[in-house]
């Protein structure tokens, strides 16, 4: 049987490799980003959806192609 001491040595240096590796790491970059990029989409969703967003950019328009002497 091992030295408790030593496993302890052991594990602690292999959970130190795998913190160092990069592996894959790319792809969970990507992944992250893509969820961050979904949930903003997401949002701005409903923000422009909303009932004052509307309005305004309603209103916005109206008074862009509204004739310019009245």
């Amino acid at each position: 049987m091992e030295n408790p001491t030593t496993a302890i040595a052991l594990l602690t240096a292999r959970l130190t490799a795998l913190a160092r590796s990069d592996d894959g790491m790319s792809t969970v970059e990507y992944a992250v980003g893509l969820v961050a990029a979904a949930a903003f989409a997401g949002l701005l969703i409903v923000i422009v959806n909303g009932p004052g967003v509307l309005d305004a950019l309603t209103g916005l328009i109206e008074r862009a192609l509204a004739p310019a002497g009245g």
